[in-house]
């Protein structure tokens, strides 16, 4: 049994033309007809088919936008391309419909609720409101999705499915649209009513098309998509309705290009490491050179929610030098993606993609010349070895000595220790836990000739003490533990 998600783009036109349209009554005018009105509208008299002396004449206060066919199926192919980051198998249906077979890609993505919740939030940061179903079959799912605006219509089993099927209006079917009136005269009113009328009689008077979509969509023919295949290039731009002045608009924006931009990753099996941001001005007179913000990741990655987290720090400190009128992101580095990591016991902690997330954040957010890392040095001596530099700068890292315990901070300078009772002091006596470890090295710019020891004091800090082999009487401070 296959599982199904469909997602039914309520307001296409209307979440791209009038952003805002759930607070006010937004009219959508094609060729002086109304095409979409919002539920403020509708609830003021306005239906769509009407015309705009009728909306002006209802609802003066109505914000008319002219459809445009073209913004239209952008929305539609924007939400295509962000949904392949689910399943390749992605198949454009009637009315604005959106089909996914999701069989495959259970067990990857933690279960139909986790999938289904991504999905929705994929949705909502195109900024674009659907309603969902998830069924056994495609057609299934689409009835559902589109019978009522509903969040969503759930039925995973067969026939939990066909009984919700029956109750549906024969209306639901578009094939069966123009025998609606005579089939409403017999009394078939709803579709497992028509599954009830004898199957030679019916197909003799409607059409062998009505037949073949009831049949699929209870699941007793098979049902052929044409699935929808992502672009060689990825091309994102976004003309924007009105100007932006604030970067917290620039990165609402900016989070629909990267959900395309993971659903094109996905579907070629590839990664990102560096995207360009660029931010179009005025043009004209009074053009500006668009402004750009660069992100660049340490490890190739194509999960939305890092790369918008990413992007929100950089913008956090952008100031914008004149109102953003588009934007487009352009893909400066790519890569083929290593496969997903199921290991039978997870490495406790975070993977160590995990935790280079986390530093490219940090990285974003304090500059990449206050974040330091470890490059130690192949040297035995510590004051040599212990080097530090940017946390972004690429090192080759110093092989490590098995069974040899070393402090993470060393002092810029040994301190000279007092002693007491034979023992070395520093705020309180220190107690020898382990060594000595011979240090011998630097013949030729001064030999380090040294043992050291790990002391611990009365509180429990322990520190990194030495003694030079010829001064065996005086103990220095070096480092100490974390």
């Amino acid at each position: 049994m296959r599982t199904w998600i469909a997602v039914h783009l309520l307001h296409p036109t209307l979440d791209t033309l009038c952003p805002d349209w759930r607070n006010t009554a937004a009219v959508v005018i094609d060729r002086g007809l109304v095409r979409v009105c919002s539920p403020a509208a509708r609830t003021a008299g306005v239906q769509p088919g009407m015309r705009i002396s009728g909306v002006n004449t209802l609802c003066p206060q109505a914000v008319l936008t002219e459809y445009d066919e073209h913004l239209h199926q952008s929305a539609i192919q924007a939400a295509s391309l962000a949904l392949l980051q689910y399943t390749p198998e992605l198949a454009l249906g009637e009315r604005d419909t959106l089909l996914l077979d999701v069989t495959a890609s259970l067990r990857l993505f933690g279960g139909i609720r986790r999938l289904y919740r991504r999905i929705q939030g994929t949705l909502h940061g195109l900024c674009l409101s659907a309603g969902y179903a998830i069924a056994a079959t495609a057609g299934g799912a689409w009835l559902l999705a589109t019978a009522a605006y509903i969040r969503l219509r759930r039925c995973l089993k067969p026939h939990t499915q066909v009984r919700r099927l029956d109750v549906l209006p024969v209306g639901s079917l578009p094939a069966v649209l123009p025998y609606e009136t005579w089939l409403s005269s017999i009394g078939c009113a709803t579709l497992g009513a028509l599954r009830q009328l004898p199957r030679a009689g019916l197909q003799r008077r409607t059409s062998r098309q009505v037949l073949q979509v009831l049949d699929a969509a209870y699941g007793n023919t098979p049902e052929i998509f044409k699935w929808i295949v992502a672009p060689l290039q990825f091309q994102g731009r976004i003309e924007l309705v009105e100007r932006i002045e604030y970067t917290e608009a620039v990165a609402r924006v900016a989070g629909r290009l990267i959900q395309q931009l993971c659903g094109w990753l996905t579907a070629h099996q590839r990664a990102v490491t560096q995207l360009v941001l660029l931010l179009e001005h005025e043009r004209g007179r009074h053009a500006r050179e668009p402004s750009q913000v660069e992100l660049a990741t340490a490890i190739p990655t194509r999960d939305p929610a890092h790369l918008m987290r990413l992007l929100q720090e950089h913008l956090h400190h952008l100031k914008l030098v004149a109102p953003v009128i588009a934007v487009t992101l352009d893909v400066a580095r790519v890569q083929e993606a290593a496969p997903v990591a199921d290991d039978l016991f997870p490495e406790p902690g975070g993977t160590p993609q995990d935790r280079e997330r986390v530093l490219e954040i940090i990285l974003a957010r304090l500059g990449h010349d206050r974040v330091w890392a470890p490059q130690p040095v192949a040297d035995h001596r510590p004051e040599v070895a212990n080097r530090w530099g940017p946390a972004n700068t690429a090192f080759v890292a110093a092989p490590v000595v098995e069974g040899v315990t070393r402090p993470c901070w060393l002092l810029e300078k040994p301190l000279l220790l007092s002693v007491r009772k034979h023992r070395p002091w520093y705020g309180s006596p220190l107690h020898i836990v382990q060594g000595p470890e011979r240090i011998e090295d630097g013949w030729w710019e001064g030999a380090a000739l040294r043992d050291y020891f790990v002391a611990e004091d009365t509180s429990g800090v322990r520190y990194w003490l030495f003694r030079e082999r010829y001064t065996q009487w005086r103990w220095f401070l070096h480092g100490i533990f974390g």
